[in-house]
């Protein structure tokens, strides 16, 4: 175990909680950063874990998308992101653009996200997770459930797939 994970693993064990904030500042509804520890080999390991709802991860990569057709579309709102400069009247003909493409993908539900696990065993430090879950927030007591589950392995995941609107918001 590397000092970074130690050092970890010291706190977790001295504040008698399941997990501990990766940065207290950076969580939110739907997103959270958090260290917990396992010991799904045998050994006692430190697990770097970002858990995020399906509809924050649906959004993400809807942007994606619609900033990439965007760019492809308007390639001088690439060079405006790089630099940082200002041109309203291309901004205002990107956002049209922008608004529609997403209309268009709400409407195709073009982008579909399912509950997942992926697992990071060369991140640093410990174990690295990226987990995306069907739920409206993300709490505490969401965080302490998938810990359990995922120490027991008894987690199931739900493979539907699923699609949001930007509306719903």
């Amino acid at each position: 175990m590397k000092p970074a994970e130690i050092s970890i693993l010291n706190q977790l064990k001295s504040s008698g909680e399941d997990f501990v904030w990766a940065d207290q500042d950076v969580h939110t509804e739907e997103y959270a950063h958090f260290y917990f520890v396992a010991a799904r080999t045998g050994e006692e390991r430190v697990y770097d874990c970002t858990l995020y709802t399906l509809r924050l991860q649906h959004e993400s990569e809807m942007m994606e998308v619609v900033e990439a057709r965007a760019i492809e579309k308007f390639p001088a709102y690439k060079q405006l992101q790089d630099t940082g400069e200002v041109n309203a009247e291309l901004e205002e003909q990107v956002g049209l653009f922008m608004a529609e493409v997403i209309l268009e993908l709400e409407e195709e539900e073009a982008i579909k996200v399912s509950e997942h696990v992926e697992e990071d065993w060369d991140h640093e430090p410990g174990i690295g997770l990226d987990v995306g879950l069907n739920v409206d927030r993300i709490t505490p007591a969401i965080i302490t459930q998938f810990i359990q589950r995922y120490r027991s392995q008894s987690l199931a995941l739900d493979d539907t797939l699923y699609t949001f609107t930007l509306a719903q918001e």
